[in-house]
This record gives structure tokens, C-alpha cells and sequence, in this order.
């Protein structure tokens, strides 16, 4: 089992509830989201690997064992070009899990009528590799999901 922890604090409130139907239909693959905490904080890597894409709204965090791990910050928020995210690590960066990457404010993306939801996935996994997904309440570093 691989545990892929919280990138940000807020409520565990599964794929299902992002206004989206890539990540809500796990298109992308399993996993859940969280509806982030307001005010300015730090995203952290769920995972310790290196971070093998990373744009101001999203990253990938992939595993020694190759499993990636996407984090993406709100919805739409690629229409946003950066604006109200920084860049903490350099992609290509190794990581340990609950290192920040990316600070942000998801009061500012909701006062740009933008969903703030952070879904994190597993990407390239079976719908049924996910298990034990955390629901309600999550600090950072909590764990959000386990993966097979």
C-alpha cells in the first residue's frame, strides 16, 4: 500500500463533488478532493518522489516506485496564468511528502467565480487500487487515500 497524504487543509469531499466531469467521472483516475480551508496557505506534496510537472495551479509528485500523483488546485484555474499562485520548488525538484510546492489563496479563486476544490488523483490506477479515502475534516499531511 502506498498512502498518498493531504496537500491541503479543508473537508474530504470525494471526486463526485467536483464541478467537473474529467476529474468527478475519475477520467483522469481515482482519488477524491478537498474542499480547501480560506485564506492564504502553502499546497504540499502528497507523496515523496519528484515533482515531474508543476504549473502554478497543478503538479504531479511521482513515486521512487513511478506511481504519480496529480494535485490540481480549483477549477479552470489554468485560465488564471499564474495569477494568485507561487511557485515554491523548481519542476525536476525530489521531495519529500509534505513539502510546500505551491503557495495560494482559495478565497481569491472563489472571488474570481472559480471553484477552489482541490481534487488529488492517482493517476494511471485502477478505480479499485484506491481504498481507505478519508472523508471530512483533513489537515495537511493527513492521510487522503490509500493506494494498491
Amino acid at each position: 500500500m502506498f498512502s498518498v497524504r493531504t496537500p491541503v487543509a479543508g473537508s474530504a469531499v470525494g471526486l463526485a463533488a467536483v464541478p467537473d466531469p474529467v476529474f468527478a467521472e475519475a477520467m483522469v483516475g481515482p482519488g477524491t478532493a478537498v474542499t480547501p480551508n480560506g485564506g492564504s496557505q502553502e499546497a504540499v506534496a502528497p507523496v515523496a518522489g519528484t515533482v515531474v510537472k508543476l504549473h502554478a495551479h497543478a503538479y504531479v509528485v511521482v513515486g521512487a516506485d513511478g506511481r504519480g500523483v496529480l494535485v490540481h488546485l480549483g477549477i479552470d484555474t489554468v485560465n488564471l496564468n499564474g495569477a494568485g499562485f507561487e511557485k515554491l520548488v523548481d519542476e525536476g525538484a525530489e521531495v519529500e511528502a509534505g513539502r510546500p510546492l505551491i503557495r495560494w489563496n482559495p478565497d481569491e479563486v472563489a472571488a474570481r467565480g472559480l471553484s477552489p476544490i482541490v481534487p488529488v488523483v492517482a493517476l494511471d490506477a485502477a478505480a479499485d487500487a484506491v481504498s481507505a479515502i478519508a472523508e471530512g475534516a483533513v489537515a495537511v499531511g493527513d492521510p487522503l487515500f490509500q493506494w494498491a
